[in-house]
């Protein structure tokens, strides 16, 4: 079993190198580790983010679209492991995610998965409020968040992928075609709450609540032409890092 995890990145000099140190010291902690690679997809960066995955010796592949749905997509195609993983460049792989993770694949029950999130460091109380309702939807509905999605490779190339038409919400609609596709061979999808996925709470405090209630409410007013609208995803494409 070969496991390919893969790293969308879009001017991320600054946490990239924190991300990979992580997953290669969460592989190396585990007493029985699979082979794996390390896949970062620069998606058109104008900083240094590339040349610092190559320093580090990581495979890097290149999309010139922003759009994340395709940078994920792009690293996958250059992927050869039996599973995939995706996480974010401003993410950390712990081993204890790393761990139910291989566990769980070893089960030969799932198709896929994600996991509980979680921020660091801790956001403010609104931000903590939001980081409660996307773990309650996410287990409620079972719905992987971006940052961390674990599925089998044939399982990926079955459902096409992500939607190539999506900005945002991607895992959400990636979620619900991969529980489809296991639904059809009895396989499961799984959200993993024994250990949470760490990810950069930057966002909360480049944007604060006023743009992150600014952007909802715009989401609401049509979130179907939302989601295929970078103009309309600021905290996502705004350009703050």
């Amino acid at each position: 079993m070969e496991v390919s995890v893969i790293i969308p990145a879009f001017n991320e000099e600054k946490l990239l190198g924190a991300c990979i140190d992580s997953a290669r010291a969460a592989f190396a902690a585990q007493p029985d580790a699979p082979e794996y690679e390390l896949i970062v997809c620069d998606n058109n960066s104008t900083d240094r983010t590339a040349a610092l995955a190559a320093a580090k010796g990581v495979k890097t592949v290149f999309e010139p679209l922003n759009r994340i749905a395709g940078a994920r997509n792009r690293g996958a195609a250059a992927a050869s492991g039996d599973w995939l993983v995706f996480i974010d460049a401003d993410s950390r792989l712990s081993a204890a995610t790393l761990a139910e993770t291989l566990r769980l694949i070893g089960g030969g029950t799932l198709c896929g998965g994600g996991a509980l999130v979680a921020f660091e460091p801790a956001p403010p109380a609104w931000g903590a409020a939001l980081t409660w309702l996307w773990n309650l939807l996410s287990l409620t509905f079972t719905l992987a968040a971006g940052s961390f999605i674990f599925c089998r490779r044939d399982a990926f190339a079955g459902v096409g992928g992500f939607s190539p038409w999506l900005y945002a919400a991607e895992e959400i609609e990636l979620s619900g075609a991969l529980k489809r596709w296991g639904r059809a061979r009895g396989l499961g999808f799984k959200i993993i709450t024994s250990a949470r996925h760490h990810s950069s709470a930057r966002k909360f405090r480049l944007y604060g609540f006023r743009e992150f209630l600014a952007e909802v409410l715009n989401f609401m007013r049509g979130p179907f032409s939302a989601v295929r609208d970078p103009a309309r995803l600021k905290i996502f494409y705004g350009g703050k890092r």
